[in-house]
């Protein structure tokens, strides 16, 4: 038989050979749960973040359940994509886990609600960057300005980009963030931050990475292809890609 003619070195070089051309591929989790606002475009979110791993090299597990998040749980995942979650979601030891999991050097990834959850646990108000403080009452059309091109979530997009959007304003900015994304305050009206108003960022926290856009509260976002490339680029920091 084929397989008696192949010797242990053999065997072990069409192995090795095997593992080189499939690489292990990142894996991330995007978790959901809502103990408040759900985003109606939640379920959008999750499809186009699944079709861009598939583009992108990383798969994607999704789940809503909290009990995920277990020291061994989170130890399978390159980075955490905290898709609109909100209201208080965690229990103490599921907290300690999250937390041990970025001081490991995990990734995160938030997008738009993502400021919203858990806003008297200050360590992820840190996380994120920024803690939500309102918006506008709806979404309306405004214009983005791009502070910075040197990274995969902006540099394929012009200095100013026209948007729609929930405009949100924030509280408690962490210092030295790497702002990526401002709102053009004079393109909308209720605006609280003047001519530095961050929507998107990134920044190196507690041992781990971290991510932040602000933009996606409409379902038609996540057909977009510049915003689906802004939050391909966001996760792939996370993820721990090399910038290119």
């Amino acid at each position: 038989m084929i397989q008696r003619s192949i010797g242990p070195l053999l065997l072990f070089s069409v192995c090795l050979t095997t593992a080189i051309a499939q690489p292990l591929r990142p894996r991330v989790l995007i978790f959901s749960k809502t103990n408040g606002y759900h985003h109606a475009s939640i379920p959008d979110g999750i499809a186009a973040i699944i079709q861009l791993g598939k583009e992108h090299g990383f798969d994607a597990d999704t789940t809503t359940n909290t009990a995920w998040f277990t020291a061994d749980t989170l130890s399978h995942y390159a980075a955490l994509v905290f898709l609109s979650p909100s209201g208080d979601l965690f229990t103490p030891e599921q907290k300690t886990a999250f937390q041990q999991y970025i001081r490991g050097g995990g990734g995160f990834a938030g997008i738009h609600a993502a400021s919203t959850p858990e806003k008297s646990w200050t360590w992820y108000g840190h996380l994120v960057g920024a803690v939500f403080n309102g918006h506008p009452p709806d979404p309306v059309p405004g214009t983005i300005i791009v502070a910075d091109h040197d990274h995969a979530a902006t540099r394929h997009l012009s200095e100013r980009w026209k948007w729609k959007d929930e405009w949100y304003n924030f509280r408690n900015i962490v210092p030295g963030l790497h702002v990526l994304l401002k709102a053009d305050e004079t393109s909308y009206q209720g605006g609280t931050h003047g001519p530095n108003h961050p929507l998107a960022w990134y920044h190196a926290y507690d041992g781990g990475r971290a991510f932040y856009t602000a933009l996606g509260h409409l379902p038609e976002a996540y057909q977009d292809p510049l915003f689906l490339q802004h939050i391909s680029g966001g996760i792939q920091y996370a993820i721990g890609i090399p910038q290119q």
